[in-house]
């Protein structure tokens, strides 16, 4: 029997760490990207997750692909997302809005709803991991919608988890706050203006102390805390403090 793991956005960043990580615990690792990296221990899906629609239908033939083989966990991370552009709302385009929520919050609401459907007959582990950010909790001028994506995914964590506990072989929900970390995201954050992102130097002297996270560190630690069920059930927890 496998473990399996189908990870949104594991082309770069904390996504690929993860790919790689639970490929090298010799779990069956799923991507679903936009590129593919060509990397053999991983199954790469190339997917437009902006695309709903295709998106939907290619994840959906992916689950029952996956329930013919016989697995002993299946694992849905939840990574994709996008910092969309830095600025007070009223400057930012409306069609910017829309791509951020539907990457950060529309996607990760339909392929959760699909992984509960699809596999409810499924006896085995079943679990969403979604990763979240301390901007769920904390407001940053000039991340209007990123910081209100983020908390509507710790809200889609807890009513999952509250959804699903009265079930016979329910889907557990978890959410992670990575920290900060090194990826793409922080290249952008640190190129923005003061005008626009008034805690830009922040996040500058974060990158010229070395402070910020590897996505190799998070890798690890995401997988210690899941491997030894050391996540709680509708819970968001933040790396920093556990």
């Amino acid at each position: 029997m496998s473990n399996i793991v189908i990870i949104t956005g594991g082309s770069k960043g904390i996504g690929f760490a993860l790919a790689n990580k639970y490929a090298e615990e010799k779990y069956i690792v799923f991507t679903l990207s936009r590129s593919i990296t060509e990397n053999k221990n991983l199954k790469e899906i190339a997917i437009d997750l902006s695309d709903i629609k295709s998106a939907t239908n290619s994840f959906t033939k992916l689950l029952e692909e996956i329930k013919e083989l016989n697995p002993a966990s299946i694992t849905l991370v939840n990574n994709a997302g996008r910092l969309g552009k830095i600025g007070n709302l009223e400057t930012i385009p409306s069609d910017d809005i829309h791509q951020s929520i539907l990457l950060n919050t529309t996607i990760p609401l339909v392929l959760s709803g699909l992984f509960i459907d699809k596999l409810s007959e499924t006896d085995c582990k079943k679990q969403i991991i979604s990763i979240s950010s301390g901007a769920a909790t904390k407001p940053y001028s000039g991340w209007s919608v990123y910081c209100s994506s983020k908390a509507a995914i710790d809200m889609m964590t807890a009513t999952i988890a509250q959804e699903q506990s009265e079930l016979k072989n329910g889907v557990k929900a978890y959410g992670i706050r990575p920290g900060v970390v090194d990826t793409n995201m922080q290249t952008q954050i640190r190129n923005t203006s003061v005008s626009d992102f008034k805690n830009v130097q922040r996040f500058i002297d974060l990158k010229e102390n070395k402070e910020l996270y590897t996505p190799e560190f998070v890798a690890l630690r995401i997988f210690d805390l899941d491997t030894k069920s050391k996540l709680k059930n509708g819970k968001t927890i933040d790396l920093r403090d556990s």
